[in-house]
C-alpha cells in the first residue's frame, strides 16, 4: 500500500521534532561540559571613570592566575556646562557601560566601579534620580572654605576631625555651597550617592555608601571609618544624606532583571580610584611613595593609620581610606590636566597634538626657565589655559608652554616629596609612577633627575587593575594586598628609570 500525503507529512514532522530535541540535548551536553571544564575559569569586569574617559577592562583568572587582561570598550567624559554651571552626563556614562556589557561575548562573573571622587548626585524620597551630578570644577565653591571656617568650624578642627586636605571641591564645601545656592536637588534629595554608588544603584537598585570614595568628602571619621556625628549640623546641612557604609571587597547587590544582562554581583571594590590605583602599586616591600599620575598627580604614602597633627596641616596633606585599613596620605597636585586642556584648545585650532609632537617640542625648549605652581586656583579651571601658562610663566610659544608644564610637574613633586619623608615611617627609595602618566617617558626621566631617585613606571592601567584585584579576591581567588601586589608583578610591564645629569 502506497503512503498518502499527510503521512508523510505527519511522519516528517516527527522525525525533524525528534532530531531537534537530539540538537537540543547535545547543546545543553556541550554547555555543561564547558561548564564543567570551566568552574575554575572566572571573568572580572572593571569599569573605570575617568575626568576625561571611561572605559570597561576584562580580565580572566583560572585559579589564582591572570590569563588575560583585555581593553572592552572605552568611550570619553567631560563636564556638561549649562547656565554657568558644570555637570557630569552620569546617564550616559551608565548607557555607554550597559551597551558595552550587553556586547560582551562573555558574561562576568562580577562588577567592580571606580570613578574619580568628591562628586555625587540627588535621590529622591521615591528613588528616582534628581538631575545630573554637579562638577568638582564649578566655581560655585569659590570663597566657601574660607566662609565655612569663619562662620562655623576653623580649618585646623575640621582637620582634625575629618584629616582632609582644604580643597574648595570636597564634598562638604560643595554641599554648603549647593544649600547657600538653593539648588533644587540638593533641597529635594533624601539621599546623596557618591558617582561610582550612584552607578551601583542604577545597576542595582541598592543605596550604599563605599568607604574609600566617602573618604574624600570631609564627611568621614578616618580614625572610625564612619560618618562624623554631629559635624554636617554644625554647617547647617542635613545630617541624613549618606547611605549605610560598606568596606572595599563586600557586594553592593546584584544588577537588576530589567537591564538583560542577568543577575551579576557588583563588588564595592575600592571605588574612589586613587585607592583602586594604589592598591595595585607593584612594589615588594614599603620603602616606597607612589604618584597616580593622571588629570591630577596625587603623591603620597601608604600609611598603617591616618597622619593628622599640626605639621600635616599645616603642609595640607590628606588622608583618604585605602584598602585593608590603611590610609592613602598624600597630596592632590594638579596634574596632566594642565597639558591636556592646552591640547583640547590646539586641536581645536588644528595644531598637530600627538604625543610625538609635544615630545619634540618639550625638548626644543627644555632650557626654558619659565615656573608655574600647578596648585595656584588659575589652573583649576580657566577658560583659556595656555594663556593662563603664557601669563604666569612668560612663555611665548608652543614649546615653551609644554617645558613649562613638564617641569613645574618635576618641581613640585620634588617640594611635595621632601616633605612627605617627614611623615614617612620607613625611607622612601623610589618613586612608584602609576596611572596613564606613567607612559610619559620624558617626565619620568625628568623626575628622576629632579628629585635625585629611582621612578618606577607602571603599570598604566593601576586603577582598573586595583578594582579587579579586589573582585578577585571578593571571589575567594587573592588573599591579601601582598598577593594581589605579586599578581601586578607577574603580569604588567615596569620600567625602572634611575637619576642622570645630577
Amino acid at each position: 500500500m502506497g503512503c498518502k500525503d499527510t503521512d508523510f507529512f505527519l511522519t516528517s514532522k516527527s522525525f525533524f521534532d525528534f532530531f531537534e530535541k537530539i540538537v537540543k540535548f547535545v547543546v545543553r551536553a556541550l554547555k555543561k561540559g564547558r561548564r564543567h571544564m570551566d568552574k575554575n575559569t572566572k571573568n572580572f569586569l572593571a569599569l573605570d571613570c575617568g575626568a576625561t574617559s571611561c572605559r570597561a577592562i576584562l580580565a580572566t583568572f583560572k585559579g589564582s592566575k591572570m590569563t588575560a587582561f583585555k581593553e572592552i570598550c572605552r568611550f570619553p567624559n567631560g563636564i556638561i556646562r549649562e547656565n554657568g554651571r558644570c555637570f557630569w552626563d552620569i546617564r550616559e556614562i551608565f548607557r555607554q557601560f550597559l551597551d558595552c556589557i550587553r556586547k560582551m561575548e562573555v558574561k562576568p562573573d562580577s562588577i567592580g566601579i571606580d570613578t574619580w571622587g568628591v562628586d555625587f548626585g540627588h535621590i529622591g524620597p521615591d528613588g528616582s534620580i534628581i538631575g545630573r551630578p554637579r562638577a568638582y570644577r564649578d566655581s560655585y565653591t569659590d570663597g566657601v572654605p574660607e566662609e565655612v571656617f569663619a562662620n562655623h568650624i576653623s580649618a585646623d578642627e575640621l582637620y582634625g576631625i575629618a584629616g582632609l586636605q582644604t580643597n574648595n571641591f570636597n564634598s562638604i564645601f560643595q554641599l554648603y555651597a549647593q544649600k547657600k545656592e538653593g539648588f533644587a536637588p540638593y533641597a529635594d534629595a533624601a539621599r546623596i550617592l557618591f558617582i561610582p554608588d550612584l552607578l551601583i544603584y542604577m545597576f542595582t537598585g541598592k543605596q550604599v555608601c563605599e568607604y574609600t570614595e566617602a573618604s574624600t568628602s570631609g564627611l568621614i571619621d578616618p580614625v572610625t571609618r564612619q560618618a562624623v556625628k554631629g559635624l554636617p549640623e554644625r554647617l547647617g546641612l542635613r545630617p541624613d544624606l549618606l547611605a549605610g557604609m560598606i568596606q572595599p571587597g563586600e557586594i553592593a547587590g546584584f544588577t537588576k532583571a530589567e537591564l538583560g544582562i542577568g543577575e551579576i554581583p557588583v563588588v564595592a571594590v575600592a571605588s574612589h580610584d586613587t585607592a583602586s590605583a594604589i592598591a595595585a602599586v607593584p612594589a615588594e616591600d614599603g620603602d616606597f611613595a607612589y604618584l597616580s599620575s593622571g588629570t591630577w598627580s596625587l603623591m603620597g604614602l601608604e600609611s598603617p593609620r591616618p597622619i593628622i597633627n599640626k605639621d600635616s596641616f599645616r603642609d595640607n596633606f590628606t588622608n583618604e581610606g585605602g584598602i585593608d585599613g590603611t590610609t592613602c596620605f598624600l597630596k592632590n597636585i594638579t596634574g596632566m590636566w594642565l597639558l591636556e586642556e592646552c591640547r583640547r584648545k590646539w586641536k581645536a585650532e588644528g595644531l598637530d597634538c600627538s604625543y610625538d609632537t609635544i615630545l619634540k617640542l618639550a625638548m626644543e625648549e627644555e632650557s626654558f626657565p619659565g615656573r608655574i605652581d600647578p596648585e595656584a586656583p588659575g589652573f583649576s579651571n580657566p577658560t583659556d589655559m595656555e594663556q593662563e601658562i603664557k601669563e604666569a610663566s612668560g612663555a611665548r610659544t608652543r614649546a615653551q608652554v609644554i617645558s613649562c608644564i613638564y617641569h613645574s610637574l618635576a618641581e613640585k613633586y620634588k617640594e611635595v616629596l621632601e616633605k612627605l619623608k617627614k611623615f614617612s615611617p620607613a625611607p622612601v627609595k623610589r618613586l612608584h609612577i602609576i596611572g596613564g602618566g606613567s607612559a610619559n617617558t620624558y617626565l619620568n626621566q625628568l623626575t628622576a633627575n629632579t628629585i635625585g631617585l629611582p621612578v618606577v613606571a607602571g603599570p598604566t592601567e593601576a586603577t582598573a587593575i586595583g578594582n579587579i584585584l579586589m573582585q578577585a579576591r571578593a571571589a575567594g581567588l587573592v588573599k591579601d594586598k601582598k598577593e594581589m601586589r605579586n599578581l601586578v608583578l607577574q603580569n604588567f610591564p615596569v620600567k625602572t628609570y634611575n637619576p642622570e645629569n645630577q
